[in-house]
C-alpha cells in the first residue's frame, strides 16, 4: 500500500483550477489573470501558477514583471501582486534574466520545473489555486495534473474560441480531462463578438455560440461568454485591475459572472 502523499506546501490551497485549451492563442492567461481578480474582489484569497514556461504573460499582466523570487524555509515565496497580499503569483519569468531571454529547454527540465513549482511554493492559505497552461496537451499539462493530482481537489477550466476550428481543437482538450480524470469545471468561450465602444453593437468576429454547443455536447458547465474588448486589452497591456477599474465595460459582467459560476461549481464538482 503506497503512503499518503504529505500536502506540504499545497496544505492551505482549498481548490486547485487547471486552465485548459487544445491550442494557442485563445486567452487562456487573460481569462486566468481575469479570473483571479474576479475571485480577489469576492473576498477570496487567490494563487496563479504560470506553467506557460515559453509564454510566461501573466507578470505583466498583473504589473509584477522584474520582481525577485525569494526563499524561505519552506521554499519560494511567490510574488505579491497588490499591497493586500491577496493575489500571489509564480512564474518562470521572475527566474528569467532579462525579458527577452528564450526557455529553450527540453521536456524532462521543462517537467522538473513544474514539479519544483508545485511542491517547492510556499502559498500559504488560498481558496482557488489558478495554474496558467501551455497550449494544447503536451508533456507540461501531464506533469502538472500528475504533480497536482495528490495533493487537492483539482478541476480545469477549458478555453476555446467561438469558431469550429477553435471548438474542434478544444473537444481533443476536454477528452484529455476525461483520460486523466480531471473534473471539468466548465467551459468559457473568449473573444466571443466585439461590442464597438462608439455605438455598443456587437459583431461576431468570430462567430458564436460554439463553446456553449461543446459545453453541452460534453455534459460540463457553460460558465459564459467573453467578448472582445479594447478596454480589457488596454488593462493587460498596462498591467491594470480591469474588475476595479472598468465596470461599466460590456466584458466585465461576464467575467464577474464566470467567477461567481467558479465559485457556485468548483466546491460542488470538485468535492
Amino acid at each position: 500500500m503506497e503512503a499518503a502523499v504529505e500536502p506540504g506546501n499545497l496544505a492551505g490551497v482549498r481548490h486547485i483550477i487547471l486552465v485548459l485549451s487544445g491550442k494557442g492563442g485563445v486567452g487562456k492567461s487573460t481569462i486566468s489573470t481575469e479570473l483571479a481578480l474576479a475571485l480577489r474582489h469576492a473576498g477570496k484569497k487567490v494563487g496563479i501558477l504560470d506553467v506557460d514556461l515559453c509564454g510566461p504573460s501573466i507578470p505583466r499582466m498583473l504589473r509584477a514583471q522584474g520582481r525577485a523570487v525569494h526563499q524561505c524555509d519552506s521554499g519560494w515565496v511567490p510574488v505579491f501582486v497588490d499591497q493586500e497580499q491577496s493575489i500571489s503569483l509564480m512564474s518562470v519569468g521572475f527566474l528569467l534574466e532579462s525579458p527577452d531571454e528564450a526557455v529553450v529547454w527540453r521536456g524532462p527540465k521543462k517537467n522538473a520545473l513544474i514539479k519544483q513549482f508545485v511542491a517547492d511554493v510556499a502559498w500559504g492559505q488560498l481558496d482557488y489555486l489558478v495554474v496558467d497552461t501551455p497550449p494544447g496537451t503536451s508533456d507540461e499539462h501531464m506533469a502538472a495534473v500528475e504533480a497536482l493530482r495528490p495533493y487537492s481537489p483539482l478541476g480545469a477550466l477549458v478555453v476555446t474560441t467561438p469558431q469550429a476550428v477553435s471548438v474542434g481543437d478544444v473537444r481533443r482538450e476536454l477528452t484529455f480531462c476525461r483520460k486523466t480524470g480531471l473534473q471539468v469545471v466548465g467551459v468559457v468561450e473568449n473573444m466571443s463578438g466585439f461590442v464597438c465602444p462608439h455605438c455598443a453593437e456587437c459583431t461576431n468576429v468570430f462567430s458564436r455560440g460554439g463553446g456553449e454547443v461543446l459545453a453541452s455536447l460534453a455534459g460540463v458547465p457553460f460558465l459564459g461568454s467573453v467578448p472582445l474588448d479594447p478596454e480589457l486589452t488596454r488593462s493587460l497591456e498596462e498591467g491594470q485591475d480591469f474588475i476595479r477599474d472598468f465596470p461599466k465595460s460590456p466584458a466585465f459582467p461576464a467575467l464577474f459572472s464566470i467567477a461567481q459560476k467558479v465559485m457556485s461549481e468548483a466546491p460542488a464538482r470538485l468535492s
